[in-house]
């Protein structure tokens, strides 16, 4: 299970650098508690996210969901997240 999440975190990876995303340290952070995780909405993401790294505001998960959605990882679906 953990090879098929590191391998999910790595295609999300390549998914941003082909949109011309860039990778910081914030960014890994999130993907990686996103993709460990079974959130089922955005307060709950954002908190496991905050339990991480509490330097990440609401607005910059807000922002990475929105960036994660435009290039497909994820589908809103009313308020749950699908990977």
């Amino acid at each position: 299970m953990a090879d098929m999440t590191n391998e999910n975190v790595e295609i999300v990876i390549n998914l941003l650098k082909q949109h011309n995303k860039r990778i910081t340290k914030q960014r890994l952070t999130m993907i990686n508690v996103i993709m460990r995780n079974d959130c089922h909405n955005l307060k709950e993401l954002y908190y496991e996210i905050w339990k991480v790294d509490s330097s990440i505001g609401q607005a910059t998960v807000y922002r990475m969901i929105t960036t994660l959605e435009e290039i497909g990882v994820l589908k809103k679906v009313q308020g749950y997240i699908i990977k």
